[in-house]
């Protein structure tokens, strides 16, 4: 049958009916579903709204894991009654977070030309975004130091995790002070052992700092060992001093460093432990399982480390334990991650 030019427009403008209805029924779709996903959960935290910010003592900042519209938002709630607080949000996301003293460093998904990419902001007490810098790979930890003048954070540039068995990670340094910007701890001397080593299968993460703004601890991995390091950023140089040791957080009074140490067993892969600085004596926790995360110190007894919620697909707790191996872990937050303590030194 021969079409009539007529029949032909008819067709063409069903055609594009039908197209516009399946496109606009994908939308709906994809709306349903993206609001399905920011829908709060049932007995979850409750938000309200108020002011978010990193200088307000009494007050523990971090990245809210609920389910709901303020998924991965800088949220707030009061130190001494924080499990089932009601939650001041923000508008600031990040996928990494630290602050101590006022300072903030988020480590943040965003997209360039239409890619994935990633991206660090030092953020002041009100949030406000102070200086951006670009990272090449996907975050994976951050700390500011007691001061607030130096910032530090890892990505990953290859592989996922540090359980992988093929990854490389990039550690950077920031002073605020002047903006001088160490791209990869990788460029620093190291002693290992007592003797200058090199080699090309370096990897560096997990910075803390110490109080006098020049110290730090960190993690390095070379030949299928890790090694906790000190490190002085004057003199760009590291030293080993015992093995065994990944991301380390340093106690508020200087004197210990808690870490994650790998175990071999069936029960968990990382056990947390506090070494004494002094003596190298080092105490496994009363936490048996197994802890990916750079542990914070609330105060100078108690330790703050997330672990994957049990019921809840997607999610963290926060949990306590004390720092001299007794007592039990407890739920200091569902839903969160990266506690800071506002208005206080890291």
């Amino acid at each position: 049958m021969t079409l009539t030019p007529l029949r032909r427009l008819l067709i063409l403008v069903a055609g594009l009916l039908l197209l516009g209805g399946v496109g606009a029924w994908s939308v709906l779709s994809a709306a349903d579903r993206a609001a399905e996903e920011n829908e709060p959960r049932p007995g979850g935290p409750v938000f309200a709204g108020g002011t978010v910010r990193l200088d307000e003592p009494g007050r523990l900042v971090f990245r809210n894991t609920a389910a709901g519209p303020h998924r991965d938002r800088l949220v707030s709630v009061p130190a001494a009654t924080a499990a089932g607080a009601t939650r001041t949000a923000s508008d600031v996301s990040c996928l990494r977070f630290h602050a101590a003293a006022g300072t903030g460093v988020c480590l943040q998904s965003t997209t360039v030309l239409g890619r994935p990419a990633y991206r660090a902001q030092i953020l002041d007490a009100d949030l406000r975004v102070r200086r951006t810098y670009s990272l090449a790979g996907i975050p994976s930890r951050a700390r500011v130091s007691p001061s607030g003048r130096l910032a530090a954070w890892t990505v990953f540039v290859k592989g996922e995790s540090y359980g992988s068995a093929f990854f490389s990670t990039r550690t950077a340094v920031l002073d605020t002070r002047g903006w001088e910007l160490v791209p990869n701890l990788e460029e620093f001397a190291i002693v290992l052992d007592g003797r200058p080593y090199r080699n090309k299968d370096v990897n560096f993460w997990g910075v803390t700092f110490a109080k006098d703004d020049d110290t730090f601890y960190a993690t390095l991995s070379t030949g299928e060992e890790t090694y906790l390091v000190r490190g002085s950023l004057a003199a760009r140089s590291v030293t080993t001093l015992t093995r065994n040791v990944e991301c380390p957080s340093l106690s508020p009074d200087g004197t210990r460093v808690a870490y994650k140490k790998r175990v071999l067993g069936k029960s968990a892969l990382w056990r947390e432990h506090v070494l004494d600085l002094r003596t190298l004596t080092s105490t496994p926790l009363a936490e048996r399982r197994s802890v990916d995360d750079q542990a914070v110190w609330l105060d100078d007894r108690t330790l703050a480390y997330a672990l994957p919620a049990d019921t809840r697909a997607n999610s963290d707790d926060v949990w306590t334990v004390p720092a001299d191996g007794t007592g039990s872990p407890r739920v200091l937050l569902e839903d969160g991650l990266a506690p800071a303590a506002s208005g206080a030194a890291g």
